[in-house]
């Protein structure tokens, strides 16, 4: 049986510039939602109705705000009209006078409504403009005591639908040091410590995934403690990195040749964190035979 599809969905993220509307949108497009930003106005049912149509836009996020000019105006009859047909949602983020001040000082960047008047003034006459806005909105938030992870854990706390561990690509692999060290590493773990499996002639042809070679590593008790340690700091510091939005994480073990204790350490561990429910793939840079079989 298949898998039923994942209900359309389309949040609205509006309000006042300066208050994080480009932060909320990059934590949906985190999340898996469609997002853009500053669509026109004219295109907003057309693009709310592939919401509900197109398999490959399901979820998405979108961004509505006063670079609309005028046409915002139109909004609030749009918005109504749209919500009637298509389950919508809209965020409505605002952050007190002297925070937006404070935030187009520190990033010295004009308002929206232009220079002709000071930052505070555009930024009243803004909250106006968008006063009938607001009042559609199905979740507000004051953003002046939020930091940008404060606000991505908020906004993920409400709107999450996947189970956390899924929010994360991790990369296991081996590599030989013979070679070079994997630069695209985040995390790398030397191996070398353990016995070598390629001074014992009956090995030396296969790899660290084959079951003999595997066993004779593992019969070492350095190795068990190893691979308890290394789970148990991994365990540890995963949620750490999801909270704070990381996305893809590579974990490298490395030996002298990139052929035994290095995948023997990456398959034991990739085993490990698939029980913990994180989606991990593994890769062996440097097995010269990855199916851990003899050579012809």
């Amino acid at each position: 049986m298949q898998p039923s599809a994942r209900p359309s969905e389309l949040v609205i993220i509006t309000g006042l510039s300066g208050s994080g509307k480009g932060t909320v949108l990059k934590c949906f497009e985190d999340m898996g939602y469609y997002a853009v930003d500053n669509l026109p106005l004219d295109l907003f049912p057309k693009f709310a109705e592939l919401t509900k149509d197109a398999p490959n836009i399901r979820r998405a996020a979108l961004v509505v705000d006063v670079r609309e000019g005028e046409s915002l105006l139109r909004f609030p009859a749009l918005y109504r009209e749209v919500s009637a047909k298509v389950p919508t949602k809209m965020i409505f983020l605002e952050a007190d006078d002297t925070a937006l001040v404070r935030r187009f000082s520190e990033t010295r960047r004009p308002h929206p409504l232009g220079q002709s008047r000071s930052v505070l003034k555009n930024v009243q006459a803004e909250r106006t403009m968008l006063d009938e806005i607001r009042s559609l909105a199905t979740m507000s938030v004051n953003t002046s005591k939020f930091n940008v992870h404060e606000l991505r854990a908020l906004i993920e706390e409400k709107f999450l639908v996947e189970s956390r561990e899924s929010r994360i690509s991790i990369h296991v692999s081996s590599f030989g040091f013979r070679q070079g060290i994997q630069q695209d590493a985040d995390l790398v773990f030397d191996v070398r410590f353990l016995p070598n499996p390629n001074y014992i002639p009956e090995f030396k042809p296969l790899t660290g995934k084959h079951p003999s070679v595997a066993r004779y590593i593992r019969s070492f008790p350095q190795t068990q403690e190893f691979l308890k340690r290394v789970t148990d700091m991994l365990e540890y510091l995963l949620p750490h990195y999801l909270k704070e939005g990381k996305s893809y994480l590579t974990i490298a073990f490395g030996c002298t040749g990139g052929q035994h204790r290095s995948v023997m350490i990456a398959e034991e561990v990739t085993k490990r964190l698939k029980r913990l429910g994180y989606p991990i793939k593994v890769n062996h840079r440097d097995a010269a035979n990855k199916s851990g079989k003899k050579r012809g």
